[in-house]
């Protein structure tokens, strides 16, 4: 064999395995009658996670099947919630490795409540449909990564209807909880990241941003969470989140 066809074979090899990596492993699967998230959408979660393939259904019957890959993650079109809900053992013995989210058509305005979802047996996270794409993308890894999200407003929304009695045993949670609910999407974001112990320089590539930028988001989240440095914000974001699972 010559050494030009050695190259060539090298190459191909080396092509073939690049293929191999980047063939879908994980199935997004949405759930949807009402096309709340566009074609345009789906080409983005597919460019940006190659390892992801993004299957649609509209009943939860056709959700209850197994597909090419193990499904990773769960969208929940909000209008689908309660059928879906009916449903959660089945697609939990189908997809036991998925977590699954609401998908909400707005970041202000949430048809979901926040004791709809400690409530339920199958969604943990609630998933805006209004956000800038590539903060949403970031949730979206977040919730591949098997982090959980909600929305700050969801938790604001919470306390002025006195939701948060439930978790807040006493003024200070309630407090706590009021403080978080204070965050952006960005910082919320970026918490829920730092919770799950991602550095700021992981953190910056997974968010498209600066390490610089990073800090500065992580200097308002301390000084509006009124803690001392990033573990304390951490654990009161972890302890937030475990009291409202109980």
């Amino acid at each position: 064999m010559g050494k030009d066809m050695m190259l060539l074979d090298g190459n191909e090899h080396d092509a073939a395995g690049a293929r191999r990596h980047l063939e879908p492993q994980r199935v997004i699967l949405i759930l949807t009658n009402s096309g709340s998230v566009s074609k345009s959408l789906i080409n983005a979660i597919e460019r940006e996670f190659p390892w992801v393939r993004v299957e649609q259904t509209d009943t939860v019957d056709t959700a209850c099947a197994a597909f090419a890959h193990p499904v990773g993650l769960i969208l929940v079109d909000v209008t689908l919630m309660r059928k879906a809900e009916a449903a959660s053992a089945e697609l939990l013995r189908m997809h036991p490795h998925a977590l699954a989210a609401v998908i909400e058509p707005y970041d202000k305005v949430l048809v979901t409540s926040l004791s709809d979802v400690l409530a339920s047996s199958l969604i943990r996270s609630v998933l805006p449909m209004d956000l800038r794409l590539d903060v949403w993308l970031s949730i979206v890894r977040l919730l591949l990564c098997g982090g959980e999200y909600l929305p700050p407003g969801l938790i604001l929304q919470a306390k002025l209807r006195g939701q948060n009695a439930p978790y807040a045993k006493d003024g200070v949670a309630q407090s706590q909880t009021a403080n978080m609910a204070e965050l952006t999407t960005r910082e919320s974001q970026i918490l829920g990241m730092v919770s799950h112990g991602l550095q700021n320089k992981l953190i910056a590539a997974e968010c498209g941003l600066s390490e610089h930028t990073v800090k500065i988001h992580l200097h308002h989240i301390i000084r509006k969470l009124g803690v001392h440095n990033r573990t304390e914000a951490a654990a009161r974001f972890r302890s937030l989140h475990e009291s409202a699972g109980r």
